[in-house]
């Protein structure tokens, strides 16, 4: 798989994929609403990407950005295979991946310095101290931090950080991120977890990571997640991912759909069972009423964008 998101105009996204998958989005689009892929690399950085543009018996238009708004180039390609070999060699680093193309220097005017952030001591340390931890928690983009450092200190006729403000912010503390977790080594606990929970979900039991934003909306939704034939699930949310990033292990919610206090218990065993397969200790005493928590934790999830 190569180590890559992949955007598109309606709105999908599709998480390190097959060189041939990207090859068979690239030769799809064209259509209404479906015309440009966006192509970044797995952890996301900053201006870093690769794009294409492309409406049916019309060329395609090739861009990519090196790390700022003055490397940013672009080119026209008359077939579909000259665009896949220059975005599959670009997804996997290959030196010479952009040779053979003519590309031009796109100009995109002057760059939009951010002004520093005018906040008092404690407001810019709480601002900080909630983006640092959605950011540990590891499942936003940098476009949903950026939203966050936007928003968190907005009241009803104040609106302190604006967009570039909370960009610059978002993307300092990203690349801060993604150099911390460049000295990790071998599988983390989430990537345990994770495998946790695709072994799950094969058995029958819906899994789902920080799944909606509370206890009430995850019961409430879990079972529109749910294939016909699914006995159970098991989720945590985005509040118990908080709590995970603070070092205060994780709680995972679960139940049967059955309703009953048999079918939960067995479900119950079920996620005990999964974590202890993956090395993950979990503290449960059986009652299906009690959430299931794993503990210790060492919450190191890699960053994706």
């Amino acid at each position: 798989m190569l180590e890559i998101v992949v955007k598109t105009e309606n709105g999908e996204r599709h998480v390190r994929v097959s060189a041939d998958r990207l090859a068979g989005l690239v030769r799809r689009i064209g259509g209404d609403d479906d015309r440009f892929l966006v192509v970044q690399r797995i952890p996301d950085l900053p201006d870093v990407f690769v794009q294409v543009w492309h409406e049916t018996g019309g060329d395609y238009t090739l861009e990519h950005r090196d790390g700022a708004a003055d490397r940013h180039f672009q080119v026209l390609a008359d077939r579909p295979e000259s665009v896949i070999a220059a975005m599959t060699g670009w997804a996997r680093g290959e030196a010479g991946w952009d040779a053979g193309l003519e590309w031009s220097l796109l100009d995109m005017g002057p760059v939009r310095e951010a002004p520093p952030l005018d906040l008092p001591e404690a407001e810019r340390d709480e601002l900080t101290r909630r983006v640092r931890e959605v950011l540990v928690g590891g499942y936003a983009s940098r476009d949903q931090l950026a939203e966050l450092a936007e928003e968190y200190l907005v009241t009803e006729d104040r609106r302190p950080v604006s967009r570039e403000q909370a960009r610059a912010l978002a993307d300092r503390m990203w690349r801060e991120r993604v150099a911390e977790q460049a000295a990790w080594r071998g599988e983390t606990d989430p990537e345990r977890l994770a495998r946790a929970f695709a072994a799950l979900e094969a058995a029958g039991i819906t899994a789902r990571e920080n799944f909606t934003c509370c206890r009430s909306c995850g019961t409430a939704e879990i079972g529109a997640e749910s294939a016909p034939d699914a006995r159970g699930f098991v989720y945590f949310h985005s509040q118990c991912t908080d709590s995970a990033a603070a070092g205060r292990g994780l709680m995972l919610l679960y139940g049967g759909f059955d309703g009953s206090a048999e079918t939960t218990a067995a479900v119950g065993r079920e996620v005990v069972s999964a974590l202890d397969a993956v090395g993950l200790s979990a503290v449960w005493d059986g009652d299906p009423q009690r959430a299931v928590h794993v503990t210790p934790l060492d919450w190191r999830r890699r960053l994706v964008g």
